[in-house]
């Protein structure tokens, strides 16, 4: 049965999810010609949860690649790092929550030669696979992204691709 409410529904969803995703992947558009108003919201940064900072702060440094950035903080329970232009990634640490997370659930990096980057893991010794968990194999994505996942020290996912 036809419900149009339904239908509407999925349009408003699929409006906003481009919107959002045209701010959060071109931010510097955003800003440079005025999209939206004021007060409409941009992305700034991503936090997580580490039971060991200087574990995963190595982790991002030495294995992701990013740039650790001053903070306000001073202190010895927060890192920053660059994940792109006015853009970070808090880490802090704390009494994380414990368990599986979720493949669903992850930060994405883009490299320019995802071969190279495999290389760089393999080299560290970091295990990488496929979304269904195969050590080693790189998913293809429909429209030929191809992409791989690792986890850092607390369990976070971590997809890497050569998206242009």
């Amino acid at each position: 049965m036809h419900n149009p409410l339904k239908n509407i529904f999925h349009k408003i969803i699929l409006v906003n999810f481009c919107i959002l995703l045209s701010v959060f992947a071109f931010p510097q558009l955003s800003k440079a010609q005025g999209v939206g108003n004021v007060n409409q919201p941009l992305f700034n940064h991503a936090a997580l949860c580490a039971h060991n900072l200087k574990k995963t702060a190595d982790f991002y440094r030495n294995v992701i690649q990013l740039k650790e950035i001053p903070h306000p903080f001073n202190d010895t329970v927060h890192v920053w790092l660059k994940i792109g232009e006015g853009l970070a990634l808090h880490i802090i640490k704390g009494d994380c929550a414990t368990g599986v997370h979720d493949i669903g659930i992850h930060l994405c990096f883009s490299v320019p030669n995802l071969d190279a980057f495999i290389h760089h893991l393999d080299d560290l010794k970091v295990p990488y696979g496929n979304w269904t968990g195969q050590p080693k194999k790189i998913q293809l994505r429909a429209d030929g992204v191809r992409q791989i996942y690792l986890q850092d020290p607390d369990g976070f996912w971590v997809e890497i691709n050569d998206a242009k």
